[in-house]
């Protein structure tokens, strides 16, 4: 065996572990929540803060890591922000005030940018066959991270001092870093890609406005001041990115290939499954953690709210395989709306019989196979409309919408239980975990209607997102670099 088939061989482990750590790290802040405030002294709406700030670095950094990640330093920008995520893995761990805390987690943020390289670089330097795996594994790692992340930190929060996970990420941060620098080939030879620095800004500045009007909506307030300023702000200043990047030639994002149905289908979709996958994941680790002296929950402990995520993660992965499977025969896009109507029953299971565990366990199961079917295909299908010299920044686009629809989910998923939640209560009737599922039925129907009407423009006869991809072989000449495995 050639050094160079080694090489290809140990690629996609290393880029999916990689995805597995930025999923793994993302979801360190929530469990350590009540532990963090507890700790410092502060309110949990400010220990909130080692959450949202993560959130806001990902979103604003996602975009900008993804049009660097389109060059030919591509290597050099994955090694760096994984870098970034070691240090501010090993800066959260190290004692100190809370400042130095909220800083090491939006360091750990640019580790958010992470997954749109990863599916890049397998992309360009792994067979067709591995590729359309690989590219599959790496689109569930969010779900299947954050399954294995909860009931992670859930385990060293209650046994151990919680510094311990971020000192874990740091120490499987520099395992990831070492691997990639051995193992990711050079992209040396893509031509330089100019670099949108006002776009970036406005792009930056709009989605930061946006996502901390969601995050601190319950905290700040639905109505306050504070909070409409700082949303219309945002909104008004993607409104002026979205006119520049529509007018400039090399734009930070190019929003001129949301005219590409294929394109459109896999954002909206994306979007819209983040909102519903957070609204469930919320719900259920709240309502799984509620004491039974509420008359109703089931009095678990974190750890044991933590398991019950790890079906998702199992089911996730696994409908990965049978997504692949079935792409021989399917194109991709028919998948979505599957998935969608996969997770709807979950949440109808949810809302109508969850008051034993082992009912939740099956809820979540279901809800994998959903994420499994939807996300797996949204990178080939935005791969098989875009040009190689887009592909990061195209695939960094439906992150950040992933990431704004994790976002609305878990702020939807507070918002119904807090309007449930009598005056002078700690806690929220039962009625309100039904109200919520119910409401996250209804976005899983718009999902998988939307994602069938937007293929309805699909034009008869054209490729499926493999094909395409070999057809890329011929389209050098129209501004599409070939797909060659193995010439890397």
């Amino acid at each position: 065996m050639t050094s160079l088939s080694r090489r290809t061989r140990a690629l996609t482990p290393v880029l999916v572990a990689v995805g597995l750590l930025v999923a793994v790290v993302s979801s360190l802040g929530a469990p350590l929540v009540p532990t963090i405030a507890a700790e410092y002294g502060v309110t949990p709406g400010t220990a909130q803060w080692t959450l949202t700030v993560t959130l806001l670095v990902g979103a604003v950094a996602t975009p900008v890591v993804g049009r660097l990640g389109d060059g030919p330093r591509r290597r050099t920008v994955l090694l760096v922000s994984i870098g970034v995520l070691v240090a501010g893995s090993v800066l959260a761990a190290v004692p100190g005030p809370f400042g130095t805390l909220v800083a090491g987690r939006a360091l750990q943020g640019v580790g958010l940018a992470l997954l749109p390289l990863a599916m890049s670089v397998a992309r360009d330097h792994l067979p067709t066959d591995t590729a359309r795996s690989t590219l599959a594994a790496l689109s569930v790692t969010a779900v299947v991270g954050v399954g294995l992340g909860y009931p992670l930190t859930g385990v060293i929060a209650e046994h151990v001092d919680y510094r311990a996970a971020f000192w874990l990420a740091a120490l499987v941060g520099a395992v990831a870093l070492a691997a990639v620098a051995v193992v990711v080939p050079s992209s040396r030879e893509r031509p330089a890609q100019p670099f949108d620095a006002v776009g970036a800004l406005l792009l930056g500045g709009g989605l930061a406005g946006l996502v901390l009007a969601v995050s601190e909506g319950v905290v700040w307030g639905w109505t306050s001041p504070l909070l409409l300023g700082t949303g219309a702000g945002g909104l008004v200043l993607l409104a002026v990115c979205g006119w520049h990047e529509l007018r400039t030639a090399d734009p930070i994002v190019d929003l001129r290939l949301m005219r590409h149905r294929t394109v459109l289908t896999a954002n909206v979709t994306g979007a819209l499954a983040g909102v519903v996958m957070y609204v469930l994941m919320s719900m259920v680790i709240r309502f799984v953690q509620t004491p039974t002296s509420a008359g109703y929950g089931l009095g678990a402990s974190v750890v044991v709210s933590g398991l019950v995520l790890l079906p998702m993660s199992a089911a996730s992965f696994s409908a990965t395989r049978v997504v692949t499977w079935l792409g021989r025969w399917l194109h991709p896009a028919r998948m979505l709306p599957v998935g969608a109507l996969l997770f709807a029953v979950a949440l109808l299971v949810f809302a109508t019989a969850r008051h034993q565990l082992w009912v939740v366990f099956v809820v979540m199961g279901i809800a994998g196979l959903g994420m499994g079917c939807t996300f797996s295909v949204l990178p080939r299908l935005i791969m098989s409309a875009v040009p190689v010299s887009a592909t990061s920044s195209a695939l960094a686009l439906n992150q950040v919408l992933r990431t704004v629809g994790f976002t609305l989910g878990s702020a939807l998923s507070v918002t119904v239980l807090a309007a449930h939640t009598p005056a002078g209560a700690s806690l929220p009737t039962d009625r309100g975990y039904t109200v919520g599922a119910l409401a996250a039925v209804a976005l899983c129907v718009l999902t998988a209607v939307v994602s069938g009407v937007l293929q309805l423009g699909r034009r008869p006869g054209a490729l499926d997102p493999d094909q395409e991809l070999a057809a890329e072989e011929g389209a050098a000449d129209a501004g599409v670099l070939a797909y060659e495995p193995g010439r890397h």
